[in-house]
């Protein structure tokens, strides 16, 4: 049964351009210019190059003499496409490089033998059979970058039952695994980590007392040595601390991921660090601004603007015409959005970059971290007037350089917590307080948790061990059990 009801809803609706800046905010410089790229070969409406005064005169004085179309007959509106405000602005800075520099050129790299083909080129110089061969490669497949294989050989046994219809058993591919395990580097093939070092240690000199007592503790007191218990290891072996710490740095020597000595060009690519922001400090103050040394200038394409010129000087417009006109109006619409998007990006990173800056003025005078306040996402909403979505995706993937370095913008959000006098100060301060109080301990004898605690408040810092512990974590400090040496 069909029913009439009325509805009153409360909508919000993104307009193209509002969804184009969005976009565009998130993107870095390195990324951007890709972008503008893009946009410059998928849109034939807009060019790169800067717009010329005296085209801009003339196509004005032609404005003021063609004056307005006949808009009853025309079905499109073409004044708003050819104004003289159309002319971008949104570079804020003119090139920030002399005319001598050299363009950016690309550097060449040679590209060697990747982890697996080195193990391939080895194994295959071993005296097999076709079928220890053809077990082999399968094994080598299942060794990850590290050096290490992650399966268990009675599923690859399945594996290769199913899928290439080969019988074998766990026997033969043991005895293939051990080849596989006796090429370089040492520790390749390996199973666990305890595996690994053994296979390291084992290709060792045993007539140096400090190798065979490694070997002796990775093979039967692997679990004390990784828990740190080295009491329990020099009361069961009978030798003393200073033949246990001979032995410790014989099994720091070795390295637990094998595979890690060998880069594979075609799955690990360096990322440069391109800066957005670059702020330089002289006398008369902070000088901040964008870093758009390689984005071009954008403007709209001349031929098209003529076009839509000639289509609204012609008032007897035919019908197969108003497709061509709606084509051009389309890209002329498009190109301008992403001209206002880059200009409004632009803006956009520049309010929020100089409201971190006013907010941690006292930090970007020297880089001392001490002097980083307490700084949230809503402290820079509120001094911006923009959304904290829109701060925070400005504070995405961005860098500012400074002359103390290159940070991210992450880097100086951070929550205050208040001391005894009612101050309140970063949680960074307290993470570098607990750095340095690590740095210096006693490596004998390293401070817990709650003697972290203890000295926090001596200083006037109110905090509880459980928060303690959180920031000993996100600096990868691990426990004092683990820190301990002798």
């Amino acid at each position: 049964m069909l029913k009439q009801r009325l509805q009153q809803k409360l909508l919000q609706k993104l307009s193209p351009q509002q969804i184009q800046m969005i976009k565009l905010l998130e993107v870095p410089t390195l990324q951007i210019e890709e972008r503008i790229k893009k946009e410059l070969e998928e849109n034939p409406a807009l060019e790169e190059g800067q717009e010329e005064e005296e085209d801009i005169h003339s196509e004005a004085e032609e404005e003021e003499q063609s004056g307005e179309a006949d808009k009853n007959q025309e079905e499109f509106t073409l004044d708003d496409y050819i104004e003289e405000d159309d002319i971008p602005d949104y570079r804020l800075q003119a090139k920030n490089y002399s005319k001598d520099e050299d363009k950016r050129t690309e550097i060449p790299f040679s590209v060697g033998f990747s982890f697996h083909e080195h193990l391939e080129s080895q194994l295959g110089l071993r005296d097999l059979t076709d079928k220890q061969k053809n077990l082999g490669e399968y094994i080598l497949g299942n060794i990850d970058e590290d050096g290490y294989l992650r399966r268990e050989l009675i599923n690859i046994v399945d594996d290769l039952a199913f899928l290439q219809n080969v019988e074998t058993t766990e026997s033969e591919l043991e005895e293939v695994l051990k080849i596989i395990q006796d090429l370089e580097p040492a520790g390749v093939g390996a199973r666990t980590l305890r595996e690994c070092l053994l296979l390291q240690i084992e290709k060792r000199d045993y007539s140096q007392p400090s190798i065979n007592l490694a070997h002796i503790i990775i093979d039967s007191y692997f679990e004390e040595f990784t828990k740190r218990h080295y009491n329990k290891i020099v009361a069961r072996l009978g030798i003393t601390e200073n033949e246990l710490k001979a032995a410790i740095d014989e099994v720091l020597k070795l390295n637990p991921k094998p595979g890690g000595v060998y880069s594979d060009p075609f799955n690990k690519t360096s990322q440069p660090i391109i800066p957005d922001f670059i702020l330089e400090l002289s006398e008369d103050g902070f000088d901040l601004h964008l870093n758009s040394r390689n984005l071009p200038e954008l403007r709209l394409s001349a031929a098209y603007s003529e076009m839509l010129h000639s289509f609204s000087k012609d008032k007897s417009q035919k019908k197969e015409m108003k497709d061509a006109v709606l084509f051009v109006k389309q890209k002329i619409d498009s190109a301008r959005w992403f001209i206002d998007a880059i200009k409004q990006r632009q803006n956009t990173l520049l309010l929020t970059m100089n409201a971190i800056l006013e907010y941690q003025q006292e930090y970007f005078i020297d880089g001392d971290e001490t002097k980083l306040k307490p700084m949230i996402l809503k402290d820079v909403a509120e001094m911006t007037g923009l959304d904290i979505s829109t701060v925070s995706r400005v504070a995405n993937s961005k860098y500012i350089q400074s002359h103390f370095g290159i940070f991210p913008l992450k880097f100086f959000f951070s929550e205050g917590l208040q001391t005894d006098s009612g101050e309140e100060v970063s949680t960074r301060e307290i993470k570098r307080i607990l750095q340095d109080c690590i740095e210096n301990e006693q490596k004998r004898k390293p401070l817990t948790d709650e003697r972290l605690t203890e000295i926090l408040q001596e200083k006037g810092y109110q905090i509880a061990r459980r928060t303690v512990a959180k920031y000993r974590e996100q600096l990868n400090i691990p426990v004092a059990r683990m820190r301990r040496e002798i």
